[in-house]
């Protein structure tokens, strides 16, 4: 989209331009990518106090009915009936082939399961969700609400001000809230691997809320850049990026994400799209052909997506998916695919940067540890 007239704004545009942020398209919206205090600082912020993001360009939806449950369940290789209320999840919607259609967080509030999709993907998705389950269940899409992220460990200090209560919250559990008349969903989950919040609220308060939130001494506002580089230093995918049809979980090494139930033995395991293939690759009958690693620089050259990786003899193993040089670890870290014999930790491999060999090795994730409250 080259014209920025034909963008779509979210509840919060104003007070971006007010806040002093640089727009630009993100998939369909005009999005703050950085704000005057610039990328590097708001990641560190971000790490050491709170930073405010807003991801209303993302889609809502509630699955209601008393099989609701049960029918998303067919969608996912993920246990959705046996997760408790006001328990959260991550998902993934597959295709017949196993690839991912998207990643998701889903959470059972009681009266609805409350879907939260990625912002390209979610008139597609709701679509496939409405040909799918649509008989089985009401859907109903929450395009129009507001959702805003607060991030960093200090995320809890500023919120309970607004929303007390919140603090009694655990990682990946959610709760409803009152604030200014308006009624707030709010989960402890984010995607920068801090401890944080998810804040699902009515478009008309949620600038009012934002302000209420960035005159707390602990929260500056953050953009797409710093969202970006903190959820690769977490090691966590971008759909479209490190993950798409033409990947299935255990390819990208989300085995951890398919519980048990849904993958040995019994009435619920498989019943999936793309499960022949998926239990296939995950108990090794059908071998893997790449494997997504963890990739840190042995230079200090940024290594970005689709740059190609070889072994040390030249032979093309593989291409990154995601690089930058990570602020807090403070070396170029990337993730890509590789083929298996080279995903052993530890191994040396090489990136070809622009014609320039950049010696790599293959890491664990994240990058920076992980510091969600688990109470």
């Amino acid at each position: 989209m080259s014209d920025t007239s034909e963008l779509l704004h979210t509840p919060l545009h104003a007070l971006h331009l007010e806040l002093g942020a640089r727009m630009v398209p993100f998939a369909g919206y005009s999005m703050p990518v950085q704000y005057p205090m610039g990328l590097m600082q708001e990641h560190l912020h971000t790490r050491n106090a709170a930073g405010l993001f807003d991801v209303s360009h993302m889609g809502q939806l509630r699955l209601v009915g008393e099989d609701a449950a049960a029918a998303f369940e067919t969608l996912m290789p993920v246990d959705v009936v046996g997760l408790g209320i006001n328990k959260q999840r991550y998902g993934l919607l597959l295709n017949e082939e196993g690839g991912i259609i998207d990643d998701l967080m889903f959470v059972n509030r009681g009266e609805d399961i409350f879907v939260i999709v990625n912002g390209a993907c979610k008139h597609s998705d709701l679509a496939h969700i409405k040909a799918s389950i649509g008989s089985l269940c009401h859907i109903d899409a929450q395009f129009d609400r507001a959702l805003l992220a607060l991030q960093g460990p200090q995320a809890v200090t500023a919120l309970q001000r607004l929303l007390p209560g919140v603090e009694n919250s655990v990682f990946m559990t959610g709760a409803a809230f009152e604030w200014a008349g308006g009624d707030l969903y709010v989960t402890r989950s984010g995607y920068t691997g801090e401890d944080g919040f998810e804040i699902s609220l009515p478009a008309n308060i949620a600038t009012d809320f934002a302000r209420a939130l960035l005159a707390q001494p602990e929260v500056k506002p953050v953009g797409l850049g710093a969202r970006n580089s903190l959820r690769l230093e977490a090691g966590l995918c971008l759909y479209g990026q490190d993950i798409d049809t033409t990947t299935t979980p255990v390819q990208a090494g989300l085995n951890w994400a398919m519980q048990k139930v849904r993958r040995t033995g019994g009435a619920r395991a498989g019943g999936f799209p793309g499960a022949e293939r998926v239990l296939a690759q995950l108990d090794g009958t059908d071998p893997l052909m790449k494997k997504r690693v963890g990739l840190i620089a042995q230079e200090r050259i940024p290594v970005r997506e689709h740059v190609e990786l070889q072994s040390l003899d030249g032979t093309v193993i593989g291409e990154v998916t995601s690089g930058l040089l990570g602020p807090n670890i403070d070396k170029p870290v990337a993730m890509g695919y590789v083929s298996p014999e080279h995903a052993t930790m530890g191994t040396r491999i090489n990136a070809i940067v622009r014609g320039k060999t950049v010696p790599m090795e293959i890491s664990a994730m994240p990058f920076v540890p992980n510091r969600y409250f688990r109470g």
